[in-house]
């Protein structure tokens, strides 16, 4: 159980660290925001909202995971979900360093890439999880 209690205040202060690198870019950063019409990420707090609510769903997700299904396809949905969150996390950091999105500036790109780290740490530690049980 303490090992749970440090995993999800590690999570919290990672959701709250990438809401603020989300809601703070450059100058190139913001413009971008406006002429998208991402208005989910220009303020603090309607980042920490958006960031909150993924991982929030990531993580009962994955309790869900491990308190409904039985464990083979427990493993196999813990598993693809954690492959996915890999080929995202590798498909964010191509996007933002390359094109327009590499003048976005350093804190809004590691932001950007830090969302679908902290999914795949939400569901290695399921598939982790799965596996041992």
């Amino acid at each position: 159980m303490r090992n749970n209690v440090f995993f999800y205040l590690v999570l919290l202060v990672l959701t709250m660290v990438d809401a603020w690198l989300l809601a703070h870019p450059n100058l190139i950063g913001r413009i971008g925001i406006f002429w998208f019409d991402y208005d989910y990420l220009e303020t603090l707090p309607k980042a920490m909202g958006t960031v909150g609510i993924t991982v929030l769903v990531a993580v009962l997700l994955s309790l869900a995971i491990k308190r409904v299904l039985s464990r083979p396809p427990a493993i196999g949905l813990a598993a693809a979900l954690l492959a996915f969150c890999v080929f995202l996390t590798f498909q964010t950091f191509v996007k933002f360093t390359s094109g327009t999105y590499q003048f976005t500036g350093s804190g809004f790109k590691t932001g950007a890439v830090l969302l679908p780290i902290i999914l795949t740490i939400v569901f290695g530690k399921t598939t982790a999880d799965v596996i041992r049980k």
